[in-house]
């Protein structure tokens, strides 16, 4: 089964700054903080495991070239 690591990159940023942007911009539009506390929690959680999982299918794909 081929890898596309590319769309796994996209979706890997996105789950850790995307959402954090989008909802920091809520804040601004509502002036209720909460939304940017609960998306950095929730960015946290998701998007630094997922990087992690992304960038170790990366070496493992790069070294079986």
């Amino acid at each position: 089964m081929k890898e596309n690591l590319k769309v796994a990159w996209i979706t890997s940023w996105f789950a850790l700054l995307g959402q954090l942007v989008f909802f920091t911009g809520l804040s601004l539009l509502t002036e209720n903080w909460r939304f940017t506390m609960w998306s950095f929690m929730v960015s946290m959680i998701v998007g630094v495991p997922s990087i992690i999982h992304t960038y170790k299918s990366q070496k493992i794909a790069d070294t079986k070239r």
